[in-house]
This record gives structure tokens, sequence and C-alpha cells, in this order.
């Protein structure tokens, strides 16, 4: 399989998720300049299951998060191909709203993960996947890896 084969459009995303074996972990980013943080991160969520679905936001989503008017700096075309691209993650798909609730509601995962820099308990998505006796699973966060940062030092060596 080619990786772009990998990117899902949603009137394929139920027979995609049909084909996937289980059990089946899910998470959701905006990913904008991939870096070793988000690869340790995804590899981590990959090794809780057999199959990691990546609900990826659209550029109209990342807008809505309030990253700043010139974010994403990758669109998202290019962010899920670079995503795609790596051996841990086994389908790429787009949201475009603020949060993947609709999106986790019909992927159904055995489990839900995120980065350690969020409270599970807090998250919308953990009560949601509860609801089918799923689990919300944090990841530790890699420190001093962020695109925030690297945004900011590349801003500081452009000035």
């Amino acid at each position: 399989m080619h990786f772009l084969d990998k990117i899902v459009a949603p009137d394929q995303l139920d027979a995609r998720l049909a084909a996937l074996p289980r059990p089946l972990v899910f998470t959701n980013g905006v990913f904008d300049i991939l870096h070793r943080g988000h690869v340790v991160y995804l590899a981590a969520a990959r090794a809780l299951g057999a199959s990691l679905v990546l609900g990826l936001n659209a550029d109209a989503s990342v807008r809505l998060l309030g990253k700043g008017p010139e974010r994403p700096l990758n669109p998202e075309d290019d962010r899920a191909a670079v995503l795609a691209a790596l051996e841990s993650v086994s389908l790429v798909t787009l949201f475009h709203e603020s949060t993947p609730l609709a999106l986790l509601a019909r992927v159904r995962p055995e489990i839900y993960a995120k980065g350690g820099d969020y409270v599970m308990e807090s998250l919308a998505e953990t009560a949601l996947v509860r609801t089918w006796e799923g689990r919300a699973v944090a990841i530790p966060f890699v420190e001093g890896r962020s695109t925030t940062s690297l945004v900011q030092r590349i801003r500081g060596s452009a000035a």
C-alpha cells in the first residue's frame, strides 16, 4: 500500500475502519511541524493497540483553536501526507470542527490517546469514549519538543 492510501475521505471512512485490526487506538491533533515529540508520541499510541487512527485538524479547524493567524504553517494536505508516511499511523482522516467528538463517536476506538500535556479527566473525549467502555490514556509528554517552541526559535533567528 502506498502511504497516501492511508489518507481517508469521510465517505470511505466506515469501510476502511472495518478493515483495520483491533484494538483500535484513536488520537487527534494539528501536527503542524512534525518533530521528535510527535513521532515518539505516535509510536507510543500505536503500541497501545493493533491500529492507530489519526484525526487531523483541517486548516479551518486549526484557525478555530486560536493558534494565530499564520497557523497552520503547513496546509492540511501536506500534514496528512507526512503523517500517513509514518509506520505507526494506520489511517489519517480530517475533521473540521474545533474538537474531534463527532469523528471519535464515528470511529468508536477501544483506546483514546492524547499527549501528557492534557488532563484526560477534563476532556469531553474521555467521557465520550467511556460511554462504550473504551479507555482514555495520557502518553508522557516529551519535554522541550513543541511546534510552538520551534516557531519561536525560527522567528527569533530570522529577526
